[in-house]
């Protein structure tokens, strides 16, 4: 907790002075251009990894970036999406991935969950994941080079192909099924390598993923 006061103590010292006027504007606007999914995990922060200003990303984070099919039934990930399209306008939505992710991990290996009955039930959503992925067959739908039959290529094949099933069950919510049919607003899926930096963009019909930038 200490860490966390001097980090706030330096905020408000530092950073907080130096960008006072676009605190100022985003104290009355909140107009993002872009809704991001990404997980929990500690380790991917979007907004640094976009190099991007506050105000700029609207961001929901879940364990595994999963992203629930729609249901009548309101929850919290179902009604940010709709109040990120419907009500503040995003032209983009970006479902991001990332390397050594401990929820597709857990899933790959075959992880007991019995400990930690919630996640275990929230990995569901990951289902058609795993379908995908052992549909897909060796060195389908995999860019890092790593042999999907083993170890980490199993992991990474499985980060791939769930970006791609969260983009599927995101297209399901009625708000995000609108604007994609008016031409409102564009999905992406990206995969984040942590040792590396580089983030790639999926293709949505063959998996294979390319350099977000060069």
């Amino acid at each position: 907790m200490h860490n966390l006061a001097e980090g706030v103590r330096r905020f408000t010292r530092d950073v907080f002075p130096a960008k006072a006027e676009l605190f100022a504007h985003l104290a009355g606007h909140h107009r993002p251009t872009t809704l991001l999914i990404g997980c929990s995990d500690a380790r991917v922060v979007p907004e640094l990894i976009c190099d991007s200003e506050p105000g700029e990303l609207f961001v929901i984070r879940t364990a595994g970036n999963l992203v629930p099919a729609y249901t009548p039934v309101a929850d919290g990930i179902a009604a940010s999406i709709e109040y990120a399209v419907a009500v503040l306008g995003v032209r983009d939505i970006v479902v991001c991935g990332h390397s050594a992710c401990g929820a597709m991990t857990a899933l790959a290996e075959g992880t007991d969950l019995s400990g930690a009955p919630a996640v275990a039930d929230w990995l569901r959503h990951a289902d058609a994941s795993r379908a995908r992925t052992a549909g897909a067959g060796a060195g389908a739908g995999t860019g890092s080079g790593t042999d999907p039959a083993h170890g980490a290529g199993r992991v990474d094949a499985l980060v791939r192909q769930n970006v791609l099933a969260q983009l599927v069950n995101l297209a399901t919510h009625p708000s995000v099924a609108r604007a994609v049919a008016a031409d409102a607003v564009a999905l992406h899926g990206w995969v984040y390598d942590i040792g590396s930096g580089a983030v790639e963009r999926l293709d949505p019909v063959s998996g294979r993923g390319t350099a977000l930038v060069g």
